[in-house]
């Protein structure tokens, strides 16, 4: 299973990412990556192997910037490689996912008969590069209209450009959580994440929808309606929740 985490606050999100990506490792996988905004914008650091690929890559082209989001990832559609590695985008868009699309084909003959041209060979770049085909400025709109097209199993935590200190989360059959800080937010597939930094946890139901900044958390339900979402509390110890 791929992991997912994302950030929102005032750290440097390069560090609170890869420190979240390690504690996702147990899960396996054949290529790592982040986005993050930068000053020059949104830049994206990826590589087939171990996180440590990243790192080494990030430490000659560092990402300066308090908002991202990071990826492990087991292949599902295409090979191991650096181009098919999360995250996935456009030069406004930039998305990592968990979960297999399973009408992508069909999405992806759509957008390539309209002029879209895929540098991977994934299903989530279908999911991307249809955001950013729906796209009008209003991201919440377009990822919206997305979900009423794409079918199968998704985790996506999605940045623009247009937006650069909020992440987008949404979930449909595969685990997706929050979490909630003290002046910075968290997105990630599962506790061992983010639990150095929160143990404040909202638990993502299916067709819900949260946008994050570093001051605070909004949930949507399957139709977009505002919602407020419980809060938990988790006490385990870091170490028990690190051994799974």
């Amino acid at each position: 299973m791929c992991g997912i985490v994302g950030y929102s606050g005032a750290k440097n999100a390069v560090q609170v990412l890869l420190e979240g990506l390690s504690a996702l490792e147990y899960r396996g996988y054949d290529s790592a990556g982040v986005s993050v905004f930068t000053e020059k914008g949104l830049q994206t650091v990826k590589a087939a192997g171990r996180l440590a690929v990243v790192a080494e890559r990030l430490a000659s082209h560092p990402l300066p910037g308090c908002c991202g989001i990071g990826h492990t990832r087991w292949a599902t559609h295409g090979e191991p490689s650096d181009a098919n590695a999360h995250p996935h985008g456009t030069s406004r868009l930039s998305l990592v996912h968990n979960g297999i699309i399973e009408n992508y084909v069909e999405l992806k003959q759509f957008l390539i008969s309209n002029g879209v041209t895929f540098t991977s060979e994934t299903d989530t770049e279908v999911v991307a590069q249809l955001i950013e085909y729906f796209y009008e400025g209003d991201i919440l709109e377009a990822v919206g209209r997305v979900l009423r097209r794409i079918e199968g199993a998704y985790a996506l935590g999605i940045l623009c450009a247009d937006f650069p200190d909020q992440l987008i989360a949404v979930r449909k059959d595969s685990p997706l959580i929050l979490g909630y800080g003290d002046g910075c937010n968290f997105l990630a597939s599962d506790v061992t994440a983010i639990i150095r930094h929160t143990r404040k946890v909202g638990y993502m139901e299916d067709g819900e929808v949260a946008v994050l900044t570093r001051d605070g958390i909004q949930c949507y339900n399957h139709l977009m309606q505002p919602i407020e979402k419980k809060v938990s509390q988790v006490d385990w110890e870091i170490d028990a929740a690190e051994k799974g």
